[in-house]
Formats: C-alpha cells, structure tokens, sequence
C-alpha cells in the first residue's frame, strides 16, 4: 500500500528556525573512495549517513576496505588489498554506480555490481568504455549499463581515455577519483557537446588537489592526473547545501527567516549559488559568525519573484526552485535542465505532471520548464521514488493545504530524517505540522 504523507500546511505564518544541514553526499562519497585508495587511515568526521552514503559503505567494505563508526558518528577508513568474489548493490545512487567500478577495477577477482530497477535505466555507458579502453574486462551482454562483472586484476595501467560526459559529470569524477591510484595516472578528455553540473567536477579536482595530487584542467574539458601516493588525513564534510534548499524555500514561502548554521564562505557545491538564485526571486540572504563559524540567514516575505534561469550547471536544485517558481508571483523559466530526465526518475517530466495536477501551469520542453502562476489545491504530490521531488511537494504543502506526499521515505537517499527536521522547523515557531490537513 502506497504510503502518504500529509505535508504540513502554514500559510502566512511566518517561520523562524534554526536548522543544521547534514554532511554533502557528494563530499561525503568522494572522501569515501580517496581514503580507500590511500596508504593509511583517514579519518572522516560529520559525513552524511544516508542510504545513498550507506550503500557507497558497503560497496568499499565488500570488496576489503575497513570502514568502521568513530566517536560522533565520524568514520574511520582503512585502506586494504581490493580483492573480490564480491556482490555491490548500488541501489539507484549515481555516485556508488559510477565511482565504485573504477575501484573495483583495482581489485583482484570477480566484482558484480547491480542495483534498483532504476539504476538499469541510469547512463553508465561511458565509464564502462573508458575502463574498458584503460583494459579492464567487464561483462556487461552489450548493454553498457547495469548489472555488470568486472574480472580485475589488482591494477589500472592508466592512460588516455574519451569521454561523453553530456549525460552526467559523474562519468569525468569517477576517473578523476581514481586516477592517482593508477601506474601512469589518466588523461581525459570529454568530446560531448555539453557538460552538466560542472561544479561537481570542480569538487573533485579541489579535494585531489587538496590532498597533494597534481591535477592539470585546460578548457575545463581536458584533466590531467598524475600518479600519487595519497596519505590518509582527517577531514570535516561540509553540511550538503542542496538539502538546504526546502528549509530556505520554507522561508520565501511563509515569510520569516531561517538560518543554516555553519555555511562554507567558499566552497564549490552547486547548492551555494542558491544564495545567488534566492536572491533574485525576492529572498533577503545575509551571513553571521558564529562560535562554529558563517551561519546563512535567508529573510522572506512570502512574496516570490518569478525567475528566467539556466540551470544547467546546479540541476539538483531544480525540483526546489520549480516548486518556489509554481508559487511565484509572475512567470519562471528555467533552462538547460535536459539531462535531469536521467536522474532518479524524470524530473522534467515528473515535476510538469505533479504540479499541473495540483491546479499548476507547467510547460515542458526537451530542456526546460516553463511555469506561470496558478492557483494550486489539494492533491496527492507523487516523488517517484526520487528525493528531490518528495521534498519539493513538502514545500508546496507549506502554501496549499491537504497536499498528501507519496513516499516522503525517500529522502533517506540523502537525508536521514527529512520528515523530523520538516517538523523541527515548524516546530521552533510553535505550530503542529500538519494541524491544517487533519
């Protein structure tokens, strides 16, 4: 039976909250597959427990490497001899199916991984070529996806490899994260026409570089990775900033401010440039120092700006600001979001349906949506089992009332208790969730 949740309803009610953000999943799982490939133990403090993460966990235990809670819920990594038979379930998360097989491939022995019936769908096509081209053995029936086996045998030799990372970032991030382990370290180069969500690249590149590998970008299409024996360290994961956009919508919706503690001054998450966007639809963002460091407060008035918007390289954020967008005062656009249909589900096309069938006016096209105001009601938000979508129907029930979320259990792909941080932030202003749908 489908599970529903009644997505808590405010109206004018102002909000005024004081949220932490858990770990970034992306630092989080780079950090994971670094400290695996170096030379002695790491130590991970504030990583985001999640299922996505949890998955990127066991995928590294199966095939050898110590991974083990500390204090704090920190974690302690300790490198070991890769080595399979080994089964690595990547459930539908984009960073264990992409990043993992080029660990795997620096194994001994058989690696089969495979996933939920989603990830079957998910582009893994150009990972599995480049490895294949650096002379890994994989068995994947010419498909070029999930599942998948790869024979290794203890070793990438490295080189030169093509890529066509159109599709996702990933692909160029999975052989960047490996490429110091490898006997000549790799050259890639990206011959698609586009290239999505560069940002997540640049975290990449910053967190090799920040463990003394040597890594040369030109045209920001071309890496150059030299071989390096990594030393493990301590390192503190930055709060995922993407997750915060429901709670900084939360206070353009209802007017009110919410503050996000412990904000990076510089960081290259994508979720920083929300701070930018917000801004542009009508929101007030101001930083303070705190005792742990910047905290980001975001003012709003309940009022919203529509925005015209290319979002080609902070995608993620989509689902947040087209729900904002369906709330706004005056038409939105947002562009370059067409690799978005192969993420989770299609968010393109899942965010057209959702919102339409609440009263919305969505158009879609190939890569954009576009979203004029319209008097919303009540109804069922369905996630597709995507994160990003039940999160954005939570932040339209703050405005409608009687909006039912189906799944809200998803977002344990990246935040462990969305429904319980939801219920704080409405909480610290003394209003029950959920009190206008009972």
């Amino acid at each position: 039976m489908t599970q529903l949740w009644p997505a808590p309803h405010r109206g004018s009610t102002p909000v005024n909250a004081r949220i932490t953000i858990p770990g970034s999943k992306s630092v989080t799982n780079r950090a994971l597959i670094l400290a695996a490939l170096a030379n002695s133990p790491s130590l991970l403090r504030k990583p985001l427990h999640s299922r996505d993460s949890a998955l990127m966990i066991a995928g590294l235990k199966a095939i050898g490497v110590g991974i083990e809670s500390a204090a704090h819920g920190d974690l302690t990594v300790t490198p070991a001899p890769l080595y399979g038979p080994a089964q690595v379930d990547v459930g539908n998360a984009g960073t264990v199916m992409r990043f993992l097989p080029p660990v795997a491939a620096m194994a001994n022995g058989l690696v089969h991984f495979d996933g939920d019936a989603r990830s079957h769908e998910r582009p893994l096509g150009p990972v599995i070529a480049a490895l294949e081209s650096l002379g890994v053995s994989i068995e994947h029936g010419n498909r070029y996806s999930l599942p998948l086996t790869i024979n290794a045998h203890g070793q990438l030799r490295g080189g030169l490899v093509d890529v066509d990372a159109s599709s996702s970032s990933q692909f160029i991030s999975a052989l960047l994260l490996v490429a110091p382990a490898t006997q000549e370290g790799i050259t890639i180069r990206h011959t698609g026409q586009t290239l999505p969500s560069m940002p997540h690249i640049e975290m990449t590149v910053q967190m090799l570089r920040e463990i003394g590998v040597e890594v040369e970008v030109t045209d920001g299409t071309n890496w150059r990775v030299y071989p390096t024996v990594m030393a493990g360290r301590e390192i503190t994961i930055e709060p995922d900033l993407s997750n915060a956009a429901p709670f900084m919508g939360a206070a353009m919706i209802c007017g009110g401010s919410v503050t996000i503690t412990d904000w990076p001054r510089h960081t290259t998450q994508p979720g920083d440039q929300l701070r930018s966007i917000f801004t542009q639809m009508g929101a007030k963002v101001s930083f303070s120092e705190s005792e742990h460091g910047s905290d980001l407060t975001i003012t709003g008035t309940g009022t919203i700006r529509g925005i015209d918007i290319d979002l080609h390289d902070v995608g993620e954020l989509t689902p947040s600001i087209a729900a904002l967008c369906a709330l706004a005062q005056t038409p939105s656009t947002l562009r370059g979001i067409g690799h978005l249909r192969l993420h989770e589900t299609d968010r393109l096309a899942a965010l057209a349906a959702e919102i339409n069938a609440l009263g919305g006016d969505v158009d879609e096209e190939e890569s954009a949506l576009h979203i004029s105001p319209a008097p919303l009601h009540a109804g069922t938000f369905h996630s597709y089992e995507d994160h990003r979508l039940a999160t954005a129907g939570a932040m339209l029930g703050l405005h409608v009332p009687g909006i039912m979320v189906e799944n809200i259990e998803t977002t344990q792909k990246t935040l462990p208790d969305f429904p319980g941080a939801w219920s704080d932030l409405l909480q610290q202003t003394r209003v029950e969730p959920g009190a206008a749908n009972q």
